[in-house]
């Protein structure tokens, strides 16, 4: 209680700085203040009045947001404050590469996976954009009266491309138009159209068991059922979720999945797993020679590219693509993903993606899996 108080006295000694600013919800304010008084509603319905100047951003706890921030802003403008497990994805990844100015961002007031507030105040936000189911997050900041605005990622049935359309427009109602929401969102739509219109002619005996891995060492093992992103990319790309029984993230055991018996495994990028873990059995007490996908040299690392590929991302009409030739090698045989990556890099960043640079993309180190 007592932080909270020293917080709030903290904040109320920069927040007579605020002023009002605009958002696409916006609401005419009082004439005699000679400005607009804006005010967006965020992924929790929640009103959130906008400083007149925005000129420190802080992204508290949703760990693809900086990456997408840079994309939709064209670089890191104004950020001031990151997740720790952003920057262990960041400097492993294209967009240190590519936006250098993110390795200086700040993480220090994240410490041991949760905010410091103390710390928070030290970086003096004019705005904070956190994720939306962290509810305790939620009542801290409106506790101090820093404008913080909630982007969810638990919304449209974890269906990935929709998520990330609502964080770039929600982005461009707090900072404005930048002219690249509608060349971001559009790309999104014009690739996820191509993989369902595709998908929607391959009959279900001829979709594969896949399993998503959100977490896979000796310590533990936990896949993607329903209502997580692993979900939205086996169903989507043409395959079947072995795991669609169970719910959310979800603890398995190798009795489990013997009986699953996937075609085909992928762990993704919080785990520091890879391929050849399981194909060289290097775990304790876990014998994965006997399941199909390991026999069949099916077990594939998600990408990383400006972020990692697994949930919402800048890059994720690329992950929808790379999933598809995974999962339907034969019904996407013809797209190729190291053109399209390259492309997409010069269409949406700038920049002429070397052939060393794909390869990083393809084969991220387990340093970048540290959470």
């Amino acid at each position: 209680m007592k932080k909270v108080l020293c917080a709030g006295l903290a904040a109320l000694m920069f927040l007579s700085n605020f002023g009002f600013a605009g958002g696409a919800k916006a609401k005419e304010g009082n004439e005699s203040a000679k400005t607009t008084v804006r005010t967006v509603v965020d992924h929790n319905g929640d009103e959130v009045v906008l400083p007149a100047k925005i000129e420190r951003v802080v992204i508290a706890s949703l760990m693809p947001l900086p990456s997408v921030y840079c994309l939709f802003r064209g670089g890191t403008q104004n950020l001031v404050g990151m997740p720790t497990a952003s920057m262990a994805a960041a400097v492993h990844s294209q967009l240190v590469k590519i936006y250098p100015d993110i390795a200086k961002v700040d993480t220090s007031f994240v410490q041991n996976g949760s905010v410091n507030i103390e710390q928070l105040m030290k970086l003096k936000p004019d705005i904070i954009l956190y994720s939306a189911t962290n509810k305790n997050e939620r009542e801290m900041y409106k506790s101090i009266g820093i404008p913080a605005v909630g982007f969810s990622f638990a919304q449209y049935n974890y269906d990935a491309i929709k998520i990330y359309e609502s964080w770039v427009k929600l982005l461009g109602e707090i900072f404005g138009d930048t002219g690249r929401s509608d060349k971001i969102i559009s790309y999104a739509h014009k690739v996820e159209s191509l993989v369902k219109e595709r998908v929607a002619k391959i009959p279900e005996n001829k979709k594969p068991s896949c399993l998503v891995f959100y977490g896979c060492d000796e310590k533990s093992l936990k896949v993607s059922g329903s209502q997580m992103f692993g979900q939205y990319w086996i169903e989507t790309t043409g395959g079947i979720n072995a795991a669609s029984e169970l719910t959310g993230t979800a603890p398995v055991n190798m009795e489990q999945i013997y009986k699953w018996n996937p075609e085909k495994i992928f762990l993704n990028n919080f785990c520091a797993s890879l391929p050849e873990d399981l194909y060289n059995n290097a775990f304790k007490n876990q014998d994965w020679s006997t399941v199909k996908a390991v026999q069949i040299k099916q077990v594939y690392k998600y990408p990383l590219g400006m972020y990692r590929w697994c949930p919402p991302s800048p890059d994720i009409p690329l992950s929808l693509l790379w999933c598809a030739k995974q999962i339907q090698p034969e019904v996407f045989a013809d797209i190729d993903m190291d053109a399209e990556i390259k492309k997409y890099f010069k269409d949406m960043y700038g920049v002429n993606l070397t052939d060393e640079g794909l390869k990083e993309i393809y084969n991220p180190p387990r340093e970048a899996a540290m959470y």
